[in-house]
């Protein structure tokens, strides 16, 4: 049997067929059984090379994603925690101390803010009820937590290998954010409490719990035993484009990580001359300041579906970090979207289309999204533009304003 258990192609077949089984009806308990029974540990890069195994042999994404809640259950507890000597967790400013120190605070949100509220009573019903609804909108910022794992950690494990895990988790992260926008409505709509929105609101945060679980004791590990200090310091320098749940965020300087960056700006300033188009030149500043002052954002994917470039103007419709430079294309959306994506790519490929759009409201803004086929003069596919814009101050335009009006 210990001959077994050490092998590690085995243990990876073995727990393969451990989920497996749980998604052909075995009840959590019964699969708890068969996995104390045949194993003593599990490291965190096991269970992802399963999962990819599972999703390499055609089981959808979205089936691995039914079971990633029933996964921390089973998993809990016997995943061998992975440290370094100096615990990225306890310096302050390293994206893993931010991790951390968020996951706390939304734990705090669901111990303090909401769980208290999860009763029906008829003293202080209506003082209960704005306490909860407070603490549920609380959870909107979980969409600043999520943002920077799906825009930072992510393309960092896709580069190594690790591509099962992130499409999982982005799915889950999904799933919560309309969970919570669903329940802040039925809060907002019902104006009380009743069983059935209890019941909803205790499996929501079951599942947010769940994946502080998953972001700690699975993902932290793998990041753990890939990342060097200078990834980990480009992760530390972006996060700020995305945001903060929690305040007082030091800024993080490893000597290493400034040292290498320091020679690489050295390499660019000497390398910095003219860029010559047919139409005219520019200098290295020039061309980066003018495309980051256009009044909408420009995203680059290259022939190969590699993201190559996005423009960094002061108003974003959407969160970009250098760290989506070099990833294919179809790991930067959401599981639920990605065929979207790739059904456009592939028209403009195929040149069955050389143009896309799609419009969508969120915060206050218009957003208008535009996909153009770029090709060469001899119409030879290179690659795709992306173009989004708020177009809701335009659309509120009227009258004229001419050049000599003061």
């Amino acid at each position: 049997m210990s001959e077994y258990i050490n092998n590690r192609e085995m243990r990876q077949n073995a727990i393969k067929e451990i989920i497996k089984k749980l998604h052909e009806g075995k009840s959590v308990e019964e699969v708890k059984q068969l996995f104390e029974e045949a194993f003593q540990g599990v490291s965190a890069s096991e269970i992802s090379a399963a999962e990819a195994a599972l999703i390499a042999d055609g089981l959808p994404v979205e089936e691995v994603q039914k079971l990633c809640d029933v996964h921390a259950s089973v998993f809990k507890g016997s995943i061998e925690e992975i440290h370094q000597p100096d615990d990225p967790t306890l310096i302050p400013g390293h994206p893993l101390n931010v991790l951390v120190r968020e996951n706390k605070k939304i734990t705090h949100i669901i111990e303090n803010g909401i769980r208290p509220y999860l009763v029906l009573t008829k003293e202080n019903v209506k003082e209960e009820f704005s306490k909860l609804r407070e603490g549920v909108n609380q959870l909107k910022d979980l969409s600043v937590h999520y943002g920077k794992k799906e825009n930072l950690l992510f393309p960092y494990m896709e580069k190594y290998g690790i591509t099962a895990p992130p499409k999982v988790m982005w799915g889950v992260d999904d799933e919560i954010r309309d969970q919570v926008k669903e329940t802040v409505e039925l809060l907002d709509q019902n104006g009380k409490i009743n069983e059935s929105l209890i019941q909803k609101i205790e499996k929501l945060l079951d599942k947010i719990t769940e994946m502080i679980f998953k972001e700690e004791n699975i993902m932290v590990p793998m990041l753990l035993e890939q990342l060097t200090q200078e990834e980990w310091k480009t992760i530390a320098d972006e996060s700020g484009e995305i945001g903060f749940m929690i305040d007082h965020v030091p800024q993080w300087n490893p000597a290493a990580a400034d040292k290498e960056k320091d020679k690489m700006e050295i390499k660019e300033a000497g390398e910095a001359g003219l860029v010559k188009l047919p139409s005219g030149e520019f200098k290295l500043e020039e061309l980066t300041s003018m495309l980051n002052t256009l009044p909408f954002d420009i995203t680059f994917v290259n022939k190969d579906d590699v993201v190559k470039y996005f423009s960094e103007g002061k108003e974003r419709a959407f969160p970009r970090t250098k760290a989506i430079i070099g990833r294919n294309v179809s790991n930067c959306h959401p599981p639920a979207s990605v065929h979207i994506v790739e059904k456009i790519v592939e028209d403009f490929k195929t040149g069955r289309k050389d143009q896309e759009d799609f419009w969508i409201k969120m915060a206050g803004k218009y957003i208008l999204i535009r996909y153009y086929a770029v090709r060469s003069h001899e119409g030879e596919y290179l690659g795709v533009l992306e173009v989004t814009q708020d177009i809701k101050p335009i659309q509120e335009i009227t009258g004229e304003k001419r050049l000599i009006s003061e």
